[in-house]
């Protein structure tokens, strides 16, 4: 059985809090995209204004992260969640599916298909929910950065 069927196989049998993923790839740029733009700017930190689309597919094309995953829950694509060679966690959920214990079980998810001694997570302090979601996740504050634009 092709790997298409298989993953459509379990997507159709799980429950509907169950959560998969998939490895990010071209067929998904178009949402991440869309992901992107649905996402508050006053959150963001690794950019400051919305990438062009042309921007967007070159950024993931590079291949950035050492782990990409698109999240799903039975059929539908709900989020993404990356780690990257500093073992850096990013996770997003779209914002009708936040709030239902989705993020915990993503992030428990990562952890056991990536074990590491230690993780991070860059949060913008303006992300209120973001920075409740790692404290109620045991991480710890460690750092605040500083930032000086010229």
């Amino acid at each position: 059985m092709p790997n298409l069927e298989i993953l459509d196989f379990f997507l159709k049998i799980m429950s509907d809090d169950e959560i998969k993923f998939k490895e990010v790839d071209k067929s998904d740029i178009k949402f991440l995209y869309q992901h992107l733009k649905e996402r508050d700017p006053i959150t963001r930190i690794s950019h400051k204004k919305m990438p062009t689309f042309s921007q967007h597919e070159k950024f993931v094309l590079s291949h950035p992260y050492t782990k990409w995953y698109i999240i799903f829950q039975k059929n539908k694509k709900i989020g993404s969640v990356y780690l990257t060679e500093m073992n850096e966690i990013g996770l997003f959920l779209k914002k009708d599916v936040q709030g239902k214990g989705l993020g915990q079980k993503s992030l428990e998810l990562l952890m056991k298909l990536n074990p590491r001694n230690r993780y991070l997570a860059n949060v913008n302090q303006n992300n209120k929910n973001s920075i409740r979601f790692f404290k109620k996740n045991k991480f710890k504050q460690i750092q605040n950065t500083y930032e000086l634009e010229i």
